[in-house]
């Protein structure tokens, strides 16, 4: 029986003898896709491979790429553990054609690894196609699948597309048939949604470009984005339906129920598998440089922590216990994805640090809760207030509150809660706009409202990527900035330090992704909005910068270098003050 181990190089092996490049997964933090939070796909770092503003010396390529959905479009963090195949963190294995090979290798190429390599049974495959795609069926034909297990869909389900505009295609997907054992029908039935029919693998052709006007026309350069679950392999080929059940997440389930010494398939069954799934994207995360915080990409790892946490302290937790179950994790991953092994050290000291904090506000909260409950009587809602409340002085995030209102089958109401979020921060702003600070403060603490904490990525690059997601002129918002003119840019993300801490901020530079020659000059970089946004001060040199754009981001490393130096350089001398 194949493990998760054996399966991925066996998938990066055959790709690797038909003559693909083995490229290193991408960083959980994007760098080429502004619009994303976090990687969630293998095809994300080849982005601008496909839409030809980037060539590279190889045409075609393989990966295992490790992607985390919890936050944004994709977020499955409040169905995790509670069913058979949802993820905060997952693998993707893909295969992938620049202009080289498409429809007439790509296809044979999924049939033998799937039927022979892997040693899948072939009558318990059934494939779907695009409706349309005649092309594609006439090949499944050739490589063996017969004419009924091939399904046409006449949804988006067979048609990818990266965007509202751009690179798209019909796709095809190959189901793997569990059995009759299972409740479920096949693709395109009604009773799709079941687990008796599950999809290990999709293939995308892309073969055209979207336009605004509706329009579409064909690519010049015709391309292939692959995407495999291994869980989903894993459980197949182990016997079973169920990826918790498989050997490398089974293993971190044992290494929870012996840390919390208890039954790992008790009546704390889904506590070990959230604790299991979240021990992987918490510390992948870390490894790549997020860091827990109030805002962002960081807000997002400390409510997976904390939801983690929460689970272990219901399964009688005393003392920390996250920081314990990495060891496991390194033995079970650390081979195929060294950062885990570099970064050991840097996840259990961060786990164990939150833990401990976490655990301290935590008994209080949940009797907080448990008193509200019992004062509301059964079947109530939370009020938003009691919420807000647990968020507020205990730190408890709203989804934490839901998930353990979830097990008692309560509710709460989220408007109260909103109302009283919104509330605060009116209090705040207020706060604010009166501790003498200029007046057009206030425009910052709603952009802040508006477009969320800016992620900062300037700890482990400087330069990155990023969106626009509004520009400043003379204290009001604009649309665009055009050459010679000057303001301040707002992004999603940035490798730019904001002055703070007795660090002054980051200069450098921007160019527009569409036309590298447009440039604006960064002079400075502030946090505004209470520390959440980190505004830019730019003067455009060339070229017009308008809202809703990407951009090419450079810190200017000398300079930072010297602010660095000149920084450290500061606190040891106030060190040796104090010492004297």
């Amino acid at each position: 029986m194949p493990s998760l181990n054996d399966i991925r190089s066996t998938f990066l092996g055959y790709f690797e003898k038909q003559g693909h490049q083995v490229v290193p997964s991408s960083p959980l933090v994007p760098r080429n896709d502004p619009t994303l939070m976090f990687t969630n796909s293998g095809m994300v770092q080849f982005k601008n491979l496909f839409t030809g503003v980037e060539t590279r010396d190889y045409k075609r390529a393989t990966t295992a790429q490790k992607c985390v959905r919890a936050g944004g479009k994709h977020n499955d963090l409040d169905n995790v553990g509670y069913t058979a195949r949802h993820h905060t963190f997952f693998e993707m294995m893909g295969n992938f054609s620049f202009g080289d090979y498409f429809k007439t290798e790509a296809i044979p190429f999924a049939w033998e690894l799937v039927t022979r390599e892997l040693d899948i049974p072939a009558e318990r495959l059934l494939v779907t196609i695009y409706h349309t795609d005649d092309e594609a069926a006439e090949i499944w034909k050739k490589v063996g699948v017969p004419d009924d297990r091939i399904i046409r869909i006449d949804t988006t389900d067979n048609f990818w597309m990266m965007g509202p505009t751009g690179p798209c295609g019909p796709c095809t997907e190959i189901f793997f048939d569990h059995g009759d054992k299972y409740w479920g029908g096949p693709p395109g039935s009604p009773e799709e949604d079941g687990d008796r029919f599950v999809e290990i693998w999709n293939l995308v052709f892309m073969q055209n470009e979207q336009f605004e006007d509706g329009s579409m026309r064909a690519l010049d350069m015709q391309s292939i984005d692959t995407g495999m679950g291994i869980e989903r392999v894993a459980a197949l080929l182990q016997g079973t339906n169920d990826n918790y059940s498989t050997d490398l997440i089974r293993a971190l389930i044992e290494a929870s129920a012996d840390a919390t010494s208890s039954d790992p398939d008790g009546p704390g069954k889904t506590h070990h598998r959230v604790i299991a799934d979240h021990l992987r994207s918490t510390s992948f995360l870390i490894a790549d440089g997020v860091m827990p915080s109030n805002d962002g990409r960081g807000y997002v790892l400390r409510r997976i922590m904390r939801r983690a946490m929460r689970h272990a302290h219901m399964l009688g937790a005393k003392d920390p216990v996250m920081h314990r179950l990495v060891p496991a994790l390194v033995r079970q991953m650390g081979q195929a994805y060294p950062e885990l092994v570099r970064a050991q050290p840097l996840i259990e000291e961060t786990l164990k640090l939150e833990e401990t904090r976490f655990k301290q506000t935590l008994d209080r909260g949940l009797k907080l809760l448990d008193d509200e409950l019992v004062r509301l009587g059964e079947g109530a809602k939370l009020p938003g207030q009691a919420a807000f409340k647990l968020y507020d002085t205990y730190g408890f995030p709203l989804d934490l509150t839901q998930d353990a209102l979830r097990e008692r089958g309560r509710e709460v109401d989220t408007g109260g809660f909103d109302e009283a979020m919104a509330e605060q921060k009116a209090k705040a702003r207020a706060a604010w706009s009166g501790s003498g600070e200029a007046a057009d403060l206030a425009i910052w603490f709603e952009i802040a409202d508006a477009k969320g904490a800016t992620d900062f990525l300037g700890y482990d690059t400087e330069t990155a990527e990023g969106q626009m997601l509004t520009l400043v002129k003379d204290g009001a918002e604009v649309d665009a900035l055009e050459a010679g003119e000057s303001g301040w840019v707002v992004m999603n993300q940035t490798p730019f330090y904001g002055e703070s801490g007795g660090q002054v901020g980051d200069s450098g530079w921007m160019r527009r992704l569409e036309d590298e020659h447009d440039l604006a000059e960064v002079t400075d970089t502030q946090k505004m909005g209470g520390g959440k946004v980190f505004a830019h001060q730019v003067t455009i040199k060339q070229g017009r910068f308008a809202k809703g754009e990407a951009v090419a981001l450079e810190v200017d490393h000398a300079r930072r270098g010297k602010i660095r130096a000149n920084h450290s350089a500061t606190h040891l001398l106030h060190e040796a003050l104090r010492r004297a």
